[in-house]
């Protein structure tokens, strides 16, 4: 099985977004006029850029919805967004919410603004605002998306240009899937004759259900990298999420990504490769397989860096490659490699 066979193409969604940039011609020129950005768009404010992104939790909802479950989904929006903020050095301030609802059930709005409550708290930030909309002829279920604000100054912006051979990746681990490549995840286990209900197999979650695997909330990485960014001159940050390791191309295209460590990846995702038949490449451009966010930075501060991650991080930490000349990412423990 692919992503693409399950609906999601990744490589059709780039063209896309291509063509719709492509329309987007205006753009503010005085005070407040765009900056840039990868994971994240900023915006000129004096000394200051302000930063923005938006992300939603996909799919995840309609295992919440089997579940019945809710109270975690909010943690998965927020981190989404706050996880893209700090991959330009921004640190995240603010947050607005947006939920689109078929049947606006108090039990279920309680519950979603219960990880909501939660992520921002982790995260450090407040919610200021947010928008409700019912829709019974638009949406079956539910939608959450949101939108962040950060700030970081002009001189500290990280957009991965000074990125160089000889630099050091470093990568915190995922709780799990956090919320892309659902749509595989969900056809998986449905070609398999499972529920979400039933027990994972193998007792590698003992007393857990699939679904209950499923729903582990995405990790947060703003207290370890706020930290980090206060004594470490970082290169670069990459949010590992839809793409896989093809997110570190975001970065920078001019040098070779090499992950000659990686983590290994929990036991959800050997049980979804094995039940989907899904080869090695198509599962690390689809799922992050372990690792969550990595930072690069040059060699002589690895090892600082380290240190400060693994005291504020409750994500493992450890060294996974490093940056040599070339382009592309390379995965030399499967032979894989990505442009």
């Amino acid at each position: 099985m692919t992503y693409a066979n399950t609906g999601v193409d990744i490589f059709k969604e780039e063209k896309a977004i291509k063509k719709l940039l492509s329309t987007v011609k205006f753009h503010r020129k005085d005070f407040g006029k765009p900056l840039g950005g990868h994971y994240a768009g900023m915006i000129e404010f004096g000394e200051y850029a302000l930063v923005l992104c938006t992300d939603g939790v996909g799919s995840k909802v309609l295992i919440a919805n089997e579940m019945k479950k809710w109270d975690t989904i909010g943690i998965d929006c927020i981190a989404m967004n706050v996880n893209d903020a700090i991959c330009v050095g921004a640190e995240p301030l603010a947050f607005v919410d947006y939920l689109a609802i078929a049947d606006p059930k108090p039990e279920v709005t309680r519950e979603i603004g219960k990880g909501l409550a939660k992520g921002a708290e982790l995260s450090n930030i407040s919610i200021i605002g947010g928008e409700t909309a019912s829709l019974p002829e638009i949406i079956n279920g539910f939608d959450l998306a949101g939108t962040c604000l950060a700030y970081v100054k002009k001189e500290e912006i990280i957009l991965g240009e000074n990125i160089n051979p000889g630099d050091v990746i470093i990568g915190l681990s995922s709780s799990g899937l956090h919320s892309n490549g659902y749509t595989l995840a969900r056809k998986i286990v449905e070609k398999t004759g499972l529920n979400y209900t039933d027990v994972f197999p193998d007792d590698e979650y003992p007393g857990k259900t699939i679904g209950e695997v499923l729903l582990t909330p995405t990790c947060i990485y703003v207290k370890e990298i706020i930290a980090l960014l206060k004594k470490i001159k970082v290169h670069g940050i990459a949010h590992i999420t839809g793409g896989g390791l093809r997110n570190l191309l975001r970065l920078n295209k001019n040098v070779k990504f090499v992950i000659d460590n990686p983590f290994k990846p929990q036991p959800i995702f050997s049980f979804l490769q094995k039940q989907g038949n899904v080869d090695d490449k198509e599962m690390y451009q689809t799922f992050n397989m372990g690792m969550g966010l990595a930072v690069v930075v040059s060699d002589k501060d690895a090892e600082d860096a380290m240190k400060i991650l693994k005291k504020f991080s409750t994500s493992e930490v450890k060294t996974v490659g490093r940056i040599e000349k070339g382009k592309g990412v390379e995965l030399l423990s499967l032979g894989l490699k990505y442009f």
